[in-house]
């Protein structure tokens, strides 16, 4: 028995979701590769990868522009390592390591990135192939028409965006219809308790398209675990404690009443059902309306393990009420309450807006 197939044969069982109305089986939990070759050596990346195999997962996520696409090559290692990566699901992305003369959503920009991604991970093709942002540089039609060509050449199985606004991603479905482009299958925006920002535009439109979700930032950047306060600015080897001004999850951006009043409501069901609190942040998410697969990213394989086991919590009404409650981001008054007060929307009210 090869290893791959031995690998197949002993993996643990992980619950699965079709992603979005077309695209392939994937397992609720997915692995974000983000850390590797930065925070993550190669040698603690395989555990990673080998732990996630073990559990039954089955989607691996990563992108050109992760370490400069060291995370690529690591994941390319490990499968040539156990045999190939035929029985797992790859996912990448191209768009912000255009070559010298190109935008990056543009025919020769991502002609290139998908080309070297496939050298990089040692595959044929690669399964899920996001554009990792829109590029107001180039026309929509000629990155849709690129994608067509290389789902079309084997290259590329299956196509999808992350990063974009509500409007960009009913061009690119609206476009992709009237010009006979193959559709998007998945969306990968950032969402989590903390952030539900897309709720207002971006996730409608995901559902009314049938685009599946794969939010990012699950734990929002480590503050739904519990381990960052109010009075007391983290510090050590975590993410926010070697850079406290990162990004979207930056300390002074994210300490705040609201954040603090989620994470209250996050104890005390984590408490009222004994698991971790980051268990219960991310079995919330993945009881949203379009969320296919939550992406996981830690910097060594405990961490991993320990967000693994949050596959099997599924939680009940009431409890997804209090969280749901907790973390509503309300609306602006114009025109998302106006049209509220005028209309009662359905979708708002699923969303728990």
């Amino acid at each position: 028995m090869t290893a791959l197939l031995k690998n197949t044969a002993d993996r643990a069982k992980m619950p699965t979701s079709v992603l979005g109305r077309n695209g392939p089986i994937v397992s609720r939990l997915a692995l974000g590769s983000m850390t590797f070759g930065a925070e993550t050596d190669e040698a603690e990346a395989h555990r990673q990868l080998d732990m996630f195999v073990d559990h039954g997962g089955t989607l691996i996520d990563t992108a050109d522009v992760y370490s400069d696409g060291v995370s690529e090559k690591i994941i390319g290692h490990w499968g040539k390592s156990r045999g190939g990566l035929g029985d797992l699901l790859i996912a990448t992305k191209g768009r912000f390591s255009p070559p010298p003369g190109s935008h990056g959503a543009s025919r020769r920009a991502l002609v290139r990135s998908v080309d070297a991604s496939l050298r990089r991970l040692q595959v044929e093709a690669i399964d899920l192939y996001f554009v990792h942002g829109w590029d107001p540089h180039t026309d929509v039609s000629e990155t849709l028409a690129t994608l067509s060509d290389l789902v079309t050449s084997g290259k590329v199985h299956h196509t999808g965006w992350s990063n974009v606004a509500g409007w960009q991603l009913q061009r690119i479905v609206s476009t992709a219809q009237a010009q006979g482009f193959p559709l998007p299958v998945a969306l990968q925006p950032q969402y989590s308790l903390l952030d539900r920002g897309i709720e207002l535009e971006v996730l409608p439109c995901a559902l009314e398209n049938g685009v599946g979700v794969t939010p990012w930032s699950p734990l929002g950047g480590g503050w739904l675990t519990g381990k960052y306060h109010a009075d007391a600015k983290p510090t050590g080897a975590t993410r926010l404690g070697e850079d406290p001004d990162r990004g979207v999850e930056a300390y002074d951006l994210r300490n705040t009443p609201r954040t603090h009043a989620i994470l209250e409501a996050l104890e005390m069901v984590a408490a009222r059902r004994d698991r971790p609190m980051s268990h219960v942040a991310i079995a919330w998410l993945l009881a949203r309306p379009g969320v296919a697969s939550v992406l996981l990213g830690a910097r060594t394989a405990e961490q991993l393990e320990g967000n693994l086991a949050a596959a099997d919590l599924q939680l009940g009404a009431d409890d997804l009420a209090v969280l749901t409650e907790a973390s509503a981001p309300g609306l602006p008054p114009y025109p998302y309450r106006f049209l509220q007060d005028w209309s009662q929307m359905d979708i708002w009210r699923t969303l728990g807006l």
